[in-house]
């Protein structure tokens, strides 16, 4: 990545709020990382480059880009206004969720932004929510899960994330009171930056879209490294809805023909991630051979270089609402 005196200290937040069919309420979260309590006073070194918005899981995806050093203010002003817009009493979507605001991941942009400025910050941002928004409650994944680290994957599972009815009164948070039913369980953490990236099935198939979620999942043999992995009824379809994590090496030698993977380093650590292409033609592959096509590819938010790059851009035009900016492409 290209490195600036602004770029060095950057990280990323991509927010992941329970609603999606009332965007302007999802507007509102977002503005509220970015100016104060009256949405007069911009917050200084802090844009949203994105909001992803999706009917039918009821979920949206805010990217906010901030320094190291800003992220903490940022985050919690907008998780704070979404605990006050969103009952998780009421919602309702085909995306397996627990909290209003249901992820709170912090990933580092630039060079000199280490493991444990992330982890201090997630555990922070953690602790923050649960004191500033009474009953709200958290647990802890990746470099902020201390000293286990465990993934996003294991943790939600061990809430019961993937389960349609979890049962809140069981499950033991890291931060906070035993959950409640309107807001739910949150998961705060930080890690390398993990993309998202989904490819659609023209089928109704459910059983098909699990099988192929199935072959590229990391833990299968064969499987793509980083790929976490979901299959879900989606606009008349099946989204393969994938998780994208960043590992740390260089690529595996039998996966590099085609498009190079992407990579990049922290605290001096090379870490690359699977391209889109490789995960579209993987899903496009398994679903030929059951006599299905795919439909298209969407990207939830950027690469990590594209964050960093677009970052950069929107910080030093201080351009804040940067994702209106983005309207007329469909990330």
């Amino acid at each position: 990545m290209a490195s600036s005196c602004l770029g060095r200290r950057l990280v990323a937040c991509l927010l992941n709020v329970s609603e999606a069919r009332r965007k302007d309420l999802v507007e509102t979260v977002a503005k509220a990382a970015l100016y104060d309590t009256e949405g007069k006073s911009q917050r200084e070194g802090t844009a949203v480059l994105n909001i992803f918005n999706d009917y039918d899981y009821n979920r949206s995806v805010i990217t906010i880009v901030s320094s190291i050093d800003s992220v903490r203010e940022a985050v919690l002003s907008a998780c704070e206004k979404a605990c006050g817009l969103f009952d998780m009493r009421a919602h309702m979507g085909v995306h397996p969720c627990m909290g209003a605001v249901d992820l709170i991941p912090i990933y580092p942009l630039g060079e000199e932004v280490g493991v444990e400025h992330c982890a201090e910050e997630a555990r922070a941002v953690a602790q923050g929510l649960t004191e500033r928004v009474q009953g709200t409650s958290a647990f802890l994944f990746g470099w902020a899960d201390s000293p286990l680290q465990r993934g996003l994957a294991q943790r939600r599972k061990e809430m019961g994330w993937f389960k349609k009815m979890p049962d809140l009164q069981a499950i033991r948070p890291d931060v906070g009171p035993p959950p409640q039913k309107r807001f739910g369980l949150t998961g705060v953490g930080a890690s390398p930056y993990v993309m998202n990236c989904n490819v659609t099935i023209d089928t109704q198939d459910i059983a098909m879209g699990r099988s192929i979620a199935t072959a590229i999942r990391e833990s299968t043999p064969g499987g793509l490294p980083g790929v976490q992995v979901l299959a879900l009824p989606h606009e008349g379809a099946v989204e393969i809805a994938c998780n994208v994590e960043s590992v740390k090496g260089s690529p595996p030698g039998h996966m590099t023909a085609g498009e190079p993977w992407p990579s990049f380093s922290i605290d001096g650590q090379p870490y690359c991630h699977a391209p889109a292409s490789l995960i579209t033609a993987r899903v496009a592959e398994l679903a030929g051979r059951q006599g299905v096509s795919t439909k298209g590819t969407a990207l939830v938010g950027f690469t990590p270089r594209e964050c960093r790059g677009l970052a950069e851009l929107a910080l030093t035009q201080g351009i804040a609402e940067f994702w209106k900016e983005q309207r007329r492409i469909r990330m």
